[in-house]
């Protein structure tokens, strides 16, 4: 999700002393020059989402049931299912006596009766399948087929989900620090060459020579690596965006790049739908990334990251360039200025405070926590929800055209009323109707589960539903997050945020494999009841909009919070503890 980077990157490059004099120097800061390299930027945010859901297709689960035991070359047809069903299919009176934690379709699917029946009033004894037959008529070949992860065998695709995800917290902690020491072109740089080296292994390191252990390791260590420089790309391409602009054309730059990390969907689901065997999808969109190599010779260095390490002849040159392709004069004497300031800044500069900070009082404990089981429960809804537009029961590459169809709506949506509602009525008022939106499943199956034409109906308009609201509450989240976190501690206490985050995307993915094998709404009436608690919890946070961001943890404790209230005492306890604020620039 790009609007993530919002929060990460753009509070931890912002801390730049002089930002109105780096604005002056550059005499238009939406010039020419920043419109074409903010393009190439956004090109950029296609890539992330293709990485992230081409799982979506590579380990899509088609139709299956247990190998024939009397077939050699058993097939998925209308003749052979039927021949299958008739004689070797559990009933629901044996699923209910031998396999009754599976529901009835994952228990008929995954188990056989043991002998041909005879009279199906017996309840016959049931064991596991030794192979599976898949149907091909929508996916040719999945990875899902290729190593039969389904059944018993389905946490090994749970598994390399989730270490997807690790890939993304280890990609957040070190290409966020290195972007910050070494720049964020050079982090792009190497990031788009480790996507491209993980992607064709992802694509040809399986080989059936190596069998299927050895290929499974090494397809998890690829996607690994691909969610690690995933996040090198996204994070740094928004702070190279984001420092390109004023601080008031924010919020408009991590939208547009919302915008474009749907356009990566689209193209996605395209590639997909004439793809369809996991390695042709998995090569044709690695070549894809090979192009984007070469952005490192067309997008310059962040001058605002240049004269912060207190490189100001590198960060000159870019800025007379920038001035003269927008037709601009340099104002040397404004440079001289934000040259004497950054070095004064650097001389003052402080050591920053640590996690036992976001714990220091009592408010800023409360928002903490808070903040903490936001990001958790949203991650889990998000993911939770995207990854599973498969089990819609509408063609798959539809569902998910329309999935990133409703979610682009949704980021247009909360454009246009953020600024003129705020962040708090919003966030709720989506997360809650998540929540019950979710919960509406268990009367709709109840009351029509005899009329299935209609429930399929409803179901799908449900599930729009519900991909509307996780994505406009998961992308005010990070925005709401921002502008909660002073200053002093902000990029800690979003880093914090974010790990805790993965850890729901995590969640999100093992519910989708395992609860959904209990019962197939299972996972959504769980994602409901979380984003309703969210929803709930969320009301104690104060409003933000048109308020000055919080520069320290005094001002946090000067917040107003519904329920809660400050003593002066506590507030007296974090004085001294906050950084200058001339050292600050929000």
């Amino acid at each position: 999700m790009p609007i993530a980077t919002f929060v990460n990157q753009t509070t931890r490059s912002s801390d730049n002393a002089g930002n109105n004099l780096l604005v002056q120097t550059t005499v238009n800061a939406w010039g020419h020059y920043q419109k074409v390299k903010f393009i190439f930027i956004c090109l950029t945010y296609m890539i992330p989402p293709i990485m992230v859901y081409t799982w979506s297709f590579t380990a899509a689960t088609p139709s299956f049931r247990c190998h024939h035991p009397n077939t050699i070359d058993d097939a998925y047809t209308d003749r052979s299912n039927e021949i299958f069903r008739k004689f070797y299919q559990p009933t629901e009176n044996e699923c209910a006596a031998h396999q009754h934690l599976l529901s009835v379709k994952e228990c008929q699917r995954c188990y056989r009766k043991i002998k041909p029946a005879k009279n199906v009033s017996i309840v016959q004894d049931l064991q596991s399948c030794d192979g599976y037959v898949f149907d091909r008529s929508v996916y040719k070949r999945t990875l899902v087929e290729e190593w039969s992860m389904v059944c018993d065998r389905v946490g090994y695709r749970s598994f390399v989900q989730m270490i997807y995800f690790v890939g993304f917290m280890c990609g957040a902690l070190l290409f966020g620090t290195m972007a910050d020491r070494y720049g964020r072109r050079s982090v792009m740089g190497i990031s788009f060459v480790l996507m491209m080296i993980s992607g064709f292994l992802c694509a040809f390191g399986p080989q059936q020579k190596f069998g299927v252990r050895s290929s499974y390791i090494i397809f998890m260590i690829a996607r690994f690596l691909l969610a690690c420089s995933t996040r090198g790309i996204s994070e740094s391409g928004f702070v190279l965006g984001s420092e390109m602009v004023n601080p008031d054309k924010r919020l408009m730059v991590g939208m547009v790049m919302d915008y474009f990390f749907t356009s990566g969907e689209f193209f996605l689901v395209f590639m997909a739908y004439f793809l369809r065997t996991w390695r042709s999808l998995t090569f044709v969109i690695t070549l894809f990334t090979i192009p984007f190599c070469f952005f490192y010779l067309i997008l310059p260095e962040s001058p605002r990251w240049l004269v912060s390490k207190g490189r100001f002849d590198e960060a000159e040159q870019i800025l007379r360039h920038i001035a003269a392709v927008n037709k601009r004069d340099f104002d040397s004497d404004a440079y001289e200025r934000l040259k004497d300031d950054q070095k004064q800044h650097i001389a003052d500069r402080t050591v920053p405070l640590g996690i036992a900070s976001l714990f220091q009082t009592k408010i800023i404990r409360i928002i903490t926590v808070n903040l903490f089981f936001q990001w958790l429960a949203q991650n889990l809804v998000y993911y939770g929800v995207s990854q599973s537009t498969g089990s819609w029961q509408f063609d798959p590459y539809l569902s998910f055209a329309l999935s990133a169809l409703v979610e682009l709506f949704a980021y247009i949506f909360i454009h246009i009323i953020l600024d003129r509602l705020g962040r708090k009525l919003p966030y709720c008022a989506f997360a809650i109707a998540f929540g019950l939106l979710a919960l509406l499943v268990l009367p709709v199956q109840s009351v029509l589960a005899e009329r299935k034409t209609t429930l399929r109906v409803l179901m799908f308009i449900l599930n729009i539903s519900l991909k509307f609201c996780a994505s406009a509450s998961f992308a005010i989240i990070y925005l709401y997050s921002t502008e909660l976190f002073p200053t002093s501690v902000r990029t800690t206490g979003l880093g914090m945020c974010s790990m805790t985050g993965r850890l729901g995307a995590i969640l999100g993915t093992f519910s989708n494999d395992y609860l959904a094998r209990i019962w197939m709404n299972f996972p959504t009436v769980l994602f409901g009841v979380v984003s309703l608690v969210a929803g709930i919890a969320a009301l104690v946070f104060p409003e933000t909009l048109n308020k000055p961001l919080p520069q320290t943890i005094d001002d946090i404790e000067s917040m107003n919070l519904p329920l809660f209230s400050t003593n002066k005492q506590q507030r007296d306890l974090s004085r001294g503890d906050n950084i200058p604020l001339k050292a600050i620039n929000t």
